[in-house]
């Protein structure tokens, strides 16, 4: 009988983040989620999973994640929480803007890593934060979203310096591809379903060579970051 893992996903509210918490409960594993809303909680709970309110973009609400987790170990964690603006290079981000982004893409992700690697630590597990594709340097193919592909990118090297910190647990980030949701849009060509299970097969399979490294939701690694 396979192992019953547990799971913290961060930004399980709708989405991605919902669809593994709803995959993960399906196959049997114990999966504890952090939402903004009470309506996202009341699904989630429907669906089996164990519930706490966390807002990733306020420094207050996740500098409280350690005690909601004490004395927990957590075979796999998932930092889902994003948002996205989508002007290009000839439009400067207003501050109201680059702030909205790089406190949930990168500062709510650098704030919840030292309170969650540790328990990943503990179990010998993964802790997988959702990047992009679009974060990588190596094969920019325009200006648009510029703000989200430098909060990416940044997110990369927040994971691979962090990875030195915590040798016990193995941290990467990973692309979930162009996926049907409210940030993706009704013309992506993966669905949240498939998005989703490739995203679980590929941290499943994950080694120690992986640790740091950008991985995408196919199981390839990214080869120039």
């Amino acid at each position: 009988m396979p192992k019953k893992l547990s799971i913290l996903v961060i930004g399980a509210s709708r989405g991605i983040g919902l669809e593994l918490a709803r995959q993960s409960l399906a196959d049997g594993h114990r999966v504890i989620a952090t939402v903004r809303h009470d309506a996202a909680r009341e699904t989630l709970q429907a669906l089996g999973a164990e519930v706490l309110t966390l807002d990733v973009a306020n420094p207050a609400s996740i500098s409280g994640l350690a005690w909601q987790l004490d004395g927990e170990k957590l075979d796999q964690a998932w930092y889902v929480a994003g948002v996205i603006r989508r002007p290009d290079a000839l439009t400067p981000p207003t501050q109201q803007d680059f702030d909205a982004v790089m406190h949930t893409n990168v500062l709510g992700a650098m704030q919840a890593l030292p309170q969650v690697a540790p328990l990943v630590a503990d179990a010998g597990g993964v802790f997988a934060f959702l990047s992009s594709s679009m974060s990588q340097i190596a094969s920019v193919p325009g200006s648009d979203a510029w703000l989200y592909r430098t909060s990416k990118a940044a997110l990369n090297m927040a994971v691979a310096a962090a990875q030195h910190s915590y040798p016990g647990a193995t941290l990467v980030t990973i692309d979930p591809g162009w996926v049907q949701t409210d940030m993706g849009g009704g013309s992506a060509p993966l669905t949240v379903q498939d998005s989703v299970r490739g995203l679980r097969s590929t941290v499943a399979g994950v080694t120690d060579a992986d640790k740091g490294r950008l991985l995408h939701h196919d199981g390839r690694r990214a080869a120039h970051w």
